[in-house]
């Protein structure tokens, strides 16, 4: 099970208050309490005093009383207590609840406060898993949605910079082919070891076109910085297959032939046109003959190309040991699926 389906099933459960909160809601209480009573007392008094000092209002209120009582033909409005304690008694009650649960709200976003502060300390994996109700519910959401956003910024950002390590890391390796070929060929046109004015024009011909090859790469190199998503993009173009690795096969002729190693082009057809990116591709193949270059002598390897439109590497060496026999066929089923 994933982080976020346990996340999503993680089950949200009630504010637990610490022993010591509980205490400071009893405090609260019963301060609150004698508070009130204090403020009822208070209140009858001056009542009594207000009334007493006052024949007018004495009066008054004895009439109305008597008139109620008459009317109503009851004794209840002769006591005034009657009606001042049970009225007392329920604005009590009402301003002690109000009093507790403000206490109570207060501990609630101390807690959240803590969870926030646990997360922030690296536990992104982490969600408030309180169950409340009202505004706090939708600051706890809020708050959890925020976090898994900003968890999944993060990820993206790794695998952006993970992309672009792995871009510098390959172009930097795929650039050593074509400055090695380049390096080779203007190293035989400057100690002059060509027979003709042919081989001359296909040696520099050759040295221009991975001089132009690695320009791409260079260019790739310093387009790193506007990767933004994982997956570098594939362009794809049609192409002739067997042109391209005659092309290749060409290239790697030299660096093959100081190494006594021949590389064979067989094709059962004279044209074989894809779908890709000719770039990748010719990266692909660049490796696979660079590191089938490093095999012992004596070693004949061959690219076979077929109608199927597959694409297989080879190698008929003596000396391969079981290893690299294994990575060989490892390779021939990569090759299989480009």
């Amino acid at each position: 099970m994933t982080q976020d389906s346990k996340r999503a099933t993680e089950k949200r459960r009630r504010i637990n208050l610490t022993s010591k909160e509980i205490s400071e809601l009893l405090a609260e209480g019963i301060i609150t309490i004698i508070l009130l009573l204090l403020l009822n007392v208070s209140i009858l008094v001056v009542i009594s005093s207000v009334i007493n000092s006052s024949p007018s209002l004495t009066n008054a209120i004895w009439d109305s009383k008597n008139i109620f009582a008459e009317r109503l033909n009851t004794d209840l409005f002769w006591n005034g207590r009657n009606f001042i304690i049970p009225f007392f008694f329920l604005l009590d009650i009402g301003v002690l609840y109000w009093r507790l649960i403000r206490r109570y709200r207060q501990m609630q976003l101390r807690h959240i406060i803590s969870e926030l502060h646990y997360i922030a300390n690296g536990n992104y994996d982490h969600r408030i898993p309180f169950e409340l109700s009202g505004d706090l519910s939708r600051v706890v959401t809020s708050i959890n949605g925020l976090v898994d956003s900003t968890v999944a910024a993060i990820e993206d950002e790794r695998k952006i910079e993970k992309s672009k390590d792995e871009l510098i890391t390959n172009v930097s390796h795929d650039i050593r082919t074509p400055l090695t070929s380049i390096i080779g060929y203007l190293g035989l046109i400057e100690d002059g070891q060509y027979h003709s004015e042919e081989d001359l024009l296909k040696y520099t011909h050759t040295a221009y076109i991975k001089a132009k090859q690695m320009k791409s790469l260079v260019d790739d190199l310093f387009e790193y910085t506007k990767v933004r998503q994982p997956a570098v993009p594939v362009n794809f173009s049609a192409f002739d297959m067997i042109q391209l690795i005659e092309q290749l096969a060409a290239d790697f002729e030299l660096e093959a032939s100081k190494k006594n190693i021949q590389i064979l082009v067989q094709s059962k057809v004279d044209s074989l046109i894809m779908d890709g990116d000719t770039e990748k591709l010719v990266r692909v193949f660049n490796n696979l003959l660079t590191n089938a270059l490093k095999t012992p002598r004596n070693t004949d390897m061959q690219k076979n190309r077929a109608k199927e439109r597959t694409a297989g590497l080879s190698d008929a060496g003596p000396n391969l040991t079981d290893s690299k026999k294994r990575a060989l066929r490892s390779i021939q089923n990569k090759c299989s699926g480009v």
